[in-house]
């Protein structure tokens, strides 16, 4: 009934909105309920009403230990209920999608970056969300928007990271994707140029 992510995420959430990403990024935070059909239908509404330049999922795993940065979501598997009692029949997200989806900004890189930044969280990588409602969500979106998505999985709340560890840590993260998407954009751009 009540959403332990958010419990746990909103804090994180509302402390990355107080921490901002600077005058240059405009931010929007939302809540996503842990519903198959409620994620088919916001993903995309939420890609076409912002056009954002990335989108990144937070979610809480009980078993993580680190911040996780998550490689790529899959399509299929998807056999446990969500919080309406339904699951999709097909056990799929998209009927007929590729196997599995990566995102397009090189996680490892954005790893070691903030590694080296000495923030008191540690940061691993990953390339199996879960298959349920955090992979579901992160290949929707990664099939929205052609794998300018990211999955960050974190803690739960002190185990063993606070809220403020959290946000910090979740907007170095940001940053160093946002740094390494438009260095990539730059490239394409002046190879468009020649």
């Amino acid at each position: 009934t009540t959403n332990a992510t958010w419990e746990a995420q909103g804090h994180t959430g509302r402390e990355l909105e107080k921490l901002g990403l600077g005058d240059s990024v405009d931010l929007h935070v939302y809540e996503i309920p842990v519903e198959y059909q409620t994620v088919q239908r916001l993903i995309p509404a939420l890609w076409e009403k912002h056009s954002p330049q990335l989108v990144v999922h937070v979610g809480v795993s009980g078993m993580a230990t680190a911040v996780t940065l998550e490689k790529c979501g899959h399509n299929k598997g998807y056999k446990g209920l969500d919080n309406c009692r339904f699951c999709p029949g097909s056990h799929c997200c998209v009927e007929d999608g590729p196997e599995s989806i990566d995102s397009i900004i090189d996680m490892d890189a954005v790893c070691e970056r903030v590694t080296t930044l000495g923030l008191d969280v540690s940061v691993t990588i990953s390339q199996d969300a879960g298959r349920y409602l955090c992979d579901f969500t992160y290949y929707t979106s990664l099939y929205q928007s052609h794998g300018r998505s990211a999955f960050v999985h974190v803690p739960p709340l002190g185990k063993p990271y606070n809220a403020d560890q959290l946000g910090r840590a979740l907007r170095a993260i940001i940053e160093e994707m946002l740094d390494l998407l438009e260095q990539s954009e730059g490239k394409i751009n002046c190879c468009h140029e020649h």
